[in-house]
């Protein structure tokens, strides 16, 4: 057979061949695991740069007297965001709106949902919104809302992607099966050359792959790996509690302005299109932050375990970007600041601005990395070189 000297044809014989492949097997690969959960240790000494910065960090909220949790300004952005969901929602039941008309309120409800989901939810679910354990179940329940499931981020998220940063096969952020190869750890495929051309399309899947098949194989997936204990939850009970989350959210989202609004198809793209613009957002400000050829991907030692202090680690796989008071910065949840996130994550986002300017000098003083990108788009450029160079196998 005559070998193709076209790019474009290889690479669009490509994108549809392994991601259709890749999408499938993934699925099949997570609901067959069955493995227990080994945690791996880091080293459990406590350096002068943690004492240092975790007394500096205290002293501010001290001597400024103000609360780690949420404040005014938080409140006002949780309500912002989810009347920035929920007014297009119930202004297309509204005679102004109809036909096509209806993506518009669509298209905002995109950027509700993601507002939702890194405003509101990811400080409820890492009981940082407030001291109240029921306010930030409360909030929490916001990823829910969104088609999502709380149980399953928390284990994804708190568990597993904040203690293992960028470790491959510990935290699933950097796992993207056969499709992407995020990290030099991971088998190349001849398909991942490509990969910096079709992975965009595949970020603004993120959500779409959340309400279909994640949420079920992840509930499966923890019972195997024993995990479910730690939100002390049974396996029959978390079945249960996402089974009628997912009915309730496809009843509210799509069957109830399908039935009284009629248009069924343009309904179901305006669905797709809000998943597109929320599943976009969302991946891309987390792969800013540590899918980047400035951060470390840290492989185990012989026996298993990290020889170095967790604070650092998190310093080496985590990068910043755009660290500025800007509405960008507002709106995404203060996750540009993801270092700052990462080493206290309890703390509510609001305050991350303030406490950088601590955490970066901090850093400084005793020479342990700070990463940080000028703006958002310097932070995708350097998404899109660690792509091409796990493309072409480093």
């Amino acid at each position: 057979m005559q070998k193709c000297n076209c790019l474009k044809k290889c690479a669009y014989k490509t994108c549809t061949k392994y991601v259709v492949i890749g999408i499938f097997y993934n699925i099949a690969q997570n609901l067959l695991v069955i493995s227990t959960f080994n945690p791996i240790q880091f080293d459990t000494s406590t350096p002068d740069f943690v004492k240092v910065l975790r007394k500096r960090v205290n002293s501010y909220f001290k001597e400024n007297k103000v609360s780690k949790n949420s404040n005014g300004t938080m409140i006002f952005k949780s309500v912002f965001m989810l009347l920035l969901f929920y007014i297009p929602y119930f202004l297309m039941y509204t005679p102004f709106i109809d036909g096509f008309w209806y993506l518009i309120p669509w298209t905002f409800m995109g950027f509700g949902m993601a507002g939702i989901g890194l405003s509101v939810m990811h400080d409820g679910n890492h009981n940082a919104y407030s001291k109240n354990s029921l306010i930030n179940k409360f909030s929490g329940f916001g990823l829910n809302l969104m088609g999502g499931y709380d149980l399953n981020w928390r284990i994804q998220h708190n568990l597993l992607h904040h203690t293992y940063t960028n470790i491959d096969g510990m935290d699933e952020d950097v796992d993207a099966g056969i499709i992407l190869r995020f990290s030099s750890n991971q088998k190349r495929k001849r398909h991942h050359r490509f990969q910096h051309l079709y992975a965009w399309l595949l970020y603004a899947l993120l959500s779409i792959s959340w309400i279909t098949n994640k949420d079920f194989i992840q509930v499966v997936k923890y019972h195997k790996m024993d995990l479910l204990k730690s939100q002390n939850i049974t396996y029959g009970r978390a079945l249960l509690n996402l089974f009628s989350w997912k009915i309730f959210y496809f009843l509210y989202i799509l069957v109830i302005p399908i039935f009284f609004l009629g248009n069924p198809w343009v309904h179901i793209s305006g669905f797709f299109l809000m998943h597109f613009i929320a599943g976009f957002f969302l991946s891309t400000i987390f792969l800013c932050a540590h899918i980047v050829d400035q951060t470390d991907f840290p492989e185990p030692d012989n026996t298993g375990n990290i020889k170095k202090n967790w604070y650092v680690h998190q310093l080496e796989t985590t990068a910043n970007f755009s660290n500025s008071k800007s509405f960008f910065s507002w709106f995404i949840g203060g996750l540009n600041y993801q270092i700052e996130h990462h080493l206290f994550p309890s703390i509510c986002h609001v305050h991350y601005h303030d406490i950088s300017k601590i955490v970066k000098k901090t850093a400084e003083e005793y020479n342990v990395p700070y990463h940080a990108n000028h703006t958002f788009i310097s932070a995708l450029k350097h998404h899109y070189k660690h792509l091409k160079l796990m493309g072409k196998g480093s």
